[in-house]
């Protein structure tokens, strides 16, 4: 059972976890939610279409201008707030690796902290503890938060994430996260070239057999764009390709900006694998 702020998931249960940015240059969406009357319709979108999950960032990913703790938190702490007042039953994640910005979206409404930097402040695990809060451990194959990887080898991709994405959910725990709060997640692209990212999600049931939730963060990202040769804005069906295959190894949480799209996917494998009643069964029937 995975338990994240009022919500409770059972094991078979596909939940959709929706990007919502609080930045002014973010990769996809080119800053479309910066403001906050665009950022809140993205939301009651989102909710609308099956988003259990609201994930907020406030720092870009990759390279760029520098952001301070402060400036982060300016951008996601008072959103927060907000999302919280108006979905109460939402489960809010925030998208950051500091755990002064954790602790002030903690103190806002957060249920979820979501690290994709592999536990580089390792304070931030022991803020989620603090406030009871759940966490995402994230194999970023040791770069530096905003760096991209150049020429970085694995002896085995998987042994290396199954080995730091395990200890941090266990340091986790011994920080007060609560077992059943805590996901790993494999980190597509962070620290990784494509075949690492087309690898990791070809095993991705090593992670499943682990025991712990998984969370893949697949949307539109530069290992889809590779594999096909597609640029940012045609990389949708590559996506919801690789999230088919992701949900039929097991997979649980899935971060994407694409809500609807996701969510017939899911119920499709959901059903295909005998977790979900088909919506409509009259054929041959009447």
């Amino acid at each position: 059972m995975l338990r994240l702020g009022r919500r409770e998931f059972d094991a078979h249960e596909p939940v959709i976890m929706a990007i919502v940015n609080r930045t002014p240059d973010s990769f996809y969406d080119q800053g479309a939610t910066f403001r906050d009357e665009p950022a809140l319709e993205r939301v009651e979108q989102a909710v609308a279409e099956g988003a259990a999950i609201i994930d907020i960032g406030g720092v870009k990913a990759g390279p760029g201008e520098e952001v301070s703790a402060e400036e982060e938190a300016r951008r996601t702490v008072g959103f927060v707030a907000e999302v919280r007042r108006r979905f109460p039953d939402v489960v809010i994640s925030v998208d950051t690796w500091r755990h002064d910005v954790g602790e002030a979206v903690c103190e806002a409404g957060a249920d979820l902290l979501n690290d994709a930097w592999g536990g580089v402040d390792p304070r931030l695990a022991e803020v989620a503890g603090r406030y009871g809060a759940g966490i995402v451990c994230t194999h970023a194959g040791g770069t530096q938060p905003r760096t991209r990887p150049h020429r970085i080898a694995y002896d085995d991709v998987m042994a290396d994430i199954l080995r730091v994405t395990l200890g941090l959910a266990e340091r986790a725990v011994s920080s007060g996260v609560p077992r059943e709060a805590v996901l790993i997640d494999p980190g597509h692209d962070f620290g990784k070239n494509t075949r690492h990212s087309l690898e990791a999600t070809r095993r991705l049931g090593e992670m499943v057999d682990t025991g712990w939730p998984v969370l893949v963060s697949l949307s539109n990202k530069d290992f889809v764009g590779e594999t096909l040769d597609r640029p940012v804005k045609e990389r949708v069906v590559g996506t919801l390709a690789t999230t088919a295959v992701s949900a039929w190894l097991g997979a649980q949480v899935y971060r994407v900006h694409e809500v609807a799209e996701t969510r017939q996917v899911l119920d499709m494998v959901a059903s295909i694998a005998g977790h979900r009643a088909p919506a409509v069964a009259r054929r041959g029937l009447a």
